[in-house]
């Protein structure tokens, strides 16, 4: 089976976005709220958008299953308050709800979390707290996206090891699910969105987990690193170094039993690179489509998001690690997505 554990709901009806410029436009002007009830959005839109789009190149690359979130950049937790943040989010997630339910065994929901910065963060993490029980108990979540920048290119927040998060972590361990942490999208001019500020996301998380003993407070939590890794992979011996510098654990024992890296890599070399540093056991299978690169590589003739085709080329991999990449680190990195699959084929 393989399973692509980075999707996000980028082709979703017009009618979303316009939504959501209704309630930051309001808010912005007058502090009003704009209800959920005020968008609506048929099924056949649904199956229109989701048909002519992640489904059909699913179809074209043999993926059996999706990991379905909201677009990341979209959940932009800058604006507004808290209570924004937490209405966008549940309608976001909602809709999630509705794709997997009109394609059952295709996509799985991962859900968006209301965080805010700043002040609002604490009250946030309280909301993300429910908003995570909702979609995992009511909806039939898999995991989450957790963004480790709510200022979105401000870097104004705590790092994700402080303490504010716990009660997100004691939810998460409770549940058995993990998060993928995935910054938004970028309002600093000095950074792009998925090239800059993406990338730089997610070395920068990693080095905050390095840093920190939240696996020893919180020992079976999960995170995915996307768009493999970022700088990670690349410059793992630096971080090998500076752990042993400052007398840490050995970075494998340190992290490598709780972070997982997915495949969203766009070009062969780097493809080998990621499997080749990371153990095979913590690479997850991923593109990203249709995401952050639309368009066909003209120096093979595929989309860049095609990374089934990138990893089939990849030679320097057995047959059990590309058994455990293709989906089955997906399966235990994921625990409820086994049962949430076989519920879908009852």
């Amino acid at each position: 089976m393989l399973i692509d554990c980075h999707g996000h709901f980028t082709t979703a009806p017009a009618a979303l976005g316009r939504w959501r410029e209704r309630q930051i436009k309001a808010f912005e002007e007058s502090g009003a709220r704009v209800s959920p009830d005020e968008l609506h959005i048929e099924d056949d839109e649904i199956r229109a958008a989701i048909t002519q789009g992640q489904l059909k190149l699913q179809n074209e690359r043999g993926v059996d299953v999706a990991l379905f979130s909201p677009g990341a950049g979209k959940m932009a937790h800058h604006h507004g308050d808290e209570q924004t943040s937490l209405a966008w989010s549940q309608v976001s997630n909602d809709l999630i709800a509705r794709v997997c339910g009109l394609f059952p065994g295709r996509f799985v929901g991962v859900c968006q979390l209301p965080q805010s910065p700043g002040d609002a963060l604490a009250s946030s993490v309280r909301n993300s707290v429910a908003e995570l029980e909702r979609c995992v108990s009511e909806l039939g979540f898999v995991g989450c996206l957790l963004n480790p920048d709510p200022s979105d290119g401000y870097w104004q927040s705590p790092p994700l090891t402080d303490k504010v998060y716990y009660p997100l972590y004691e939810k998460m361990a409770e549940l058995d699910v993990p998060a993928m942490l995935h910054v938004a999208m970028s309002r600093n001019p000095a950074l792009q969105g998925t090239c800059a500020h993406y990338l730089a996301g997610d070395t920068a998380v990693f080095m905050q987990l390095c840093q920190s003993d939240l696996f020893t407070d919180f020992p079976t939590l999960k995170f995915i690193i996307p768009h493999g890794g970022g700088a990670v992979p690349y410059h793992w011996g630096r971080y090998r170094g500076v752990m042993q510098d400052q007398g840490r654990p050995p970075l494998d024992e340190l992290v490598l039993n709780n972070v997982f890296f997915d495949t969203c890599v766009y070009h062969k070399r780097g493809m080998e690179l990621l499997v080749d540093v990371i153990p095979a056991r913590n690479v997850l299978f991923a593109s990203e489509m249709i995401g952050a690169v639309r368009g066909i590589d003209p120096e093979t003739g595929h989309r860049f998001d095609d990374t089934k085709h990138l990893l089939d080329s990849v030679d320097t991999l057995t047959d059990e690690d590309r058994r455990l990449i293709e989906g089955g680190n997906a399966l235990r990195v994921y625990p409820r997505l086994k049962n949430t699959l076989e519920g879908s084929r009852s």
